[in-house]
């Protein structure tokens, strides 16, 4: 794990050049040491999945983003801090976890709602026995699968992706009359027309089903940190997105 101090530019200049840092000052009594979990293109830039940060005491998010801003530079970002998205008023203590949340690319609930993150093929035939409801008489399944380049590599913040997109399945229960909702992503590799997502929904009658599951996957592409990097022969760059909704 890096540790920097208050002057990241400085820390991120020495990562990438492979400097030694000079002996960092004493953290005083008043001090507080926070974790910074980085992803995507913020992961590679400072070569590490997690760094430290010494700030003031009673220091908010967004003095730790203006001491970040020589790894941040022009990349966007929103903040999370132990794993709920924040503002910049958020007040830091001692031992807290920010997260830089650069735009996303676009477990398991109660029974009546089902969500996953996993590293390996997706199977759809379980998740429409997760869905299958007595009370249902309609089931749509969303599959979103690689297309026109070799391979996508998915990279996700999942202690924080679970819980959001548990948090989008119950609010499609509340806003549609659907019975159950599954939702399940793919990290690592998806080559070309495997799928790196699926959404599957159970409701009496098709309508509700339908708008369920277009309003689950559009909440997934905009809310949940998750990253996609684009593979095609010698070509690779992390797929450009929007930065995740903070409500």
């Amino acid at each position: 794990m890096q540790r920097m101090s208050g002057n990241v530019a400085e820390d991120f200049g020495r990562l990438r050049s492979g400097r030694k840092s000079p002996a960092r000052r004493a953290a005083t009594v008043n001090d507080v040491r926070i974790s910074v979990a980085l992803f995507a293109v913020l992961r590679e830039r400072a070569g590490a999945r997690e760094i430290q940060l010494d700030l003031p005491d009673e220091a908010r998010a967004s003095d730790a983003l203006a001491a970040l801003a020589g790894l941040v530079g022009d990349c966007p970002v929103v903040l999370a801090v132990n794993r709920s998205y924040a503002d910049g008023d958020t007040v830091l203590s001692e031992g807290d976890e920010i997260a830089l949340i650069p735009p996303v690319s676009g477990g398991a609930g109660a029974a009546s709602v089902t969500v996953q993150v996993l590293d390996r093929a997706l199977s759809s035939d379980a998740v429409l026995a997760a869905v299958r409801d007595d009370r249902a008489g309609a089931i749509v399944l969303f599959s979103g699968v690689t297309r026109e380049v070799e391979r996508l590599e998915y990279e996700a913040y999942v202690e924080m992706a679970l819980p959001r997109m548990e948090e989008i399945a119950r609010q499609a229960q509340l806003t549609h009359d659907v019975c159950r909702v599954a939702i399940v992503h793919r990290i690592g590799a998806v080559a070309l027309g495997e799928a790196s997502v699926l959404v599957g929904v159970s409701a009496p009658h098709r309508v509700a089903a339908f708008a369920a599951a277009r309003a689950v996957i559009d909440a997934v592409k905009e809310q949940v940190p998750i990253w996609k990097r684009e593979v095609d022969g010698e070509r690779s760059e992390w797929v450009s997105g929007r930065l995740p909704r903070l409500d």
